[in-house]
């Protein structure tokens, strides 16, 4: 019988690492918030590990490194962390260097590509949805075929809508409605609220959930997924839900702060504690132990790499050098 008993958040050590949203924290109608570049600035200042997220799967990382820029805001693209990324990731783990069907834009299917994913319309294993600007229906009719074929149904997040100048645009959410509306068939989100997108990102930086921390400004994507991941969470006022809000949820964030601008102190104060408790040193030893134990051809962008494939890789080379060594 487990003797454990419930601790609280606040026993858990310092804050190492962090998570941000990224519409509605640092930006709101493409302008930077105020405190949004201190707090990217305390992050670089402390060589602190942490990822912008967004559910937004139309751009690449360079893309909306370079929108952000548009903004005022300095945030390099290995720093961008989105649902199409989490998705590949997710594809590679479940199903190594397959073939996919896919509704999306440059961000998707470039981080599909990267993956060693091939794009077809000859019997995918999966069709991977994802937001774009204009929904063809002849695509999403060979995609209800697919479906109805066999092929697994993926979307990279579920946003029924999004904004636009207009007004509000139908989203990858409302797109996967009417394909399960057809088939039957609902697809897995990749997505926040799903925990596994944060989870993904936490693999790709290296740090795990007890020492990590998430900011964002909804109670029913950002601060869930939080929940769900193991992570404190810290809901700013800045953007969709007020603090009136927060009594609708079953659930509460760790912390409530008027915007980012509050979280700069937050960032320095857990990170001198960290140092004078000594936690970054110990940190720092195990990366380097970790770093010597993975082998040569191993990454730690995804927990699920395939040991075949690394054989295989080793295999190849080897064959290489040996011809060109005759």
């Amino acid at each position: 019988m487990n003797s454990e008993k419930p601790f609280s958040l606040d026993e858990l050590p310092p804050v190492t690492s962090w998570l941000c949203d990224m519409d509605g924290v640092l930006v709101r109608e493409e302008h930077a918030i105020d405190g949004a570049q201190d707090f990217i600035d305390a992050l670089h200042e402390h060589e602190i590990p942490f990822l912008i997220f967004t559910n937004n799967s139309i751009y690449t990382p360079r893309d909306l490194s370079a929108r952000l820029s548009h903004s005022g805001l300095n945030v390099p693209e290995e720093h961008i962390w989105t649902s199409a990324l989490a998705t590949a990731a997710f594809l590679t783990q479940q199903s190594p260097k397959s073939s996919a069907f896919v509704i999306g834009e440059a961000g998707l299917t470039t981080a599909l590509h990267e993956a060693g994913y091939v794009m077809t319309e000859t019997s995918p294993e999966y069709v991977v949805l994802g937001e774009t600007r204009s929904y063809d229906f002849n695509a999403i009719t060979r995609a209800i075929r697919f479906i109805e074929a066999g092929a697994k149904f993926i979307a990279t997040n579920p946003d029924v809508t999004g904004p636009s100048e207009e007004g509000i645009l139908p989203a990858t959410g409302s797109v996967a409605a009417m394909i399960t509306k057809a088939t039957g068939k609902s697809p897995y989100f990749i997505g926040k609220p799903n925990s596994i997108m944060l989870r993904a990102g936490l693999n790709k930086i290296g740090v795990h959930s007890e020492g990590t921390a998430l900011i964002g400004d909804r109670m029913d994507t950002d601060v869930q997924a939080g929940i769900e991941a193991g992570l404190r969470t810290h809901l700013v006022l800045s953007g969709s839900t007020t603090k009136a809000e927060i009594n609708n949820f079953p659930f509460r964030p760790y912390k409530v702060h008027n915007s980012i601008a509050d979280m700069v102190d937050v960032v320095i104060e857990n990170y001198k504690e960290a140092e004078e408790t000594g936690l970054l040193d110990k940190l720092e030893k195990d990366r380097e132990e970790e770093e010597m134990l993975r082998s040569p051809g191993e990454t730690k962008f995804d927990a699920g790499e395939d040991k075949k494939d690394e054989k295989d890789e080793k295999d190849s080379k080897k064959k290489l050098f040996d011809k060109f060594t005759r």
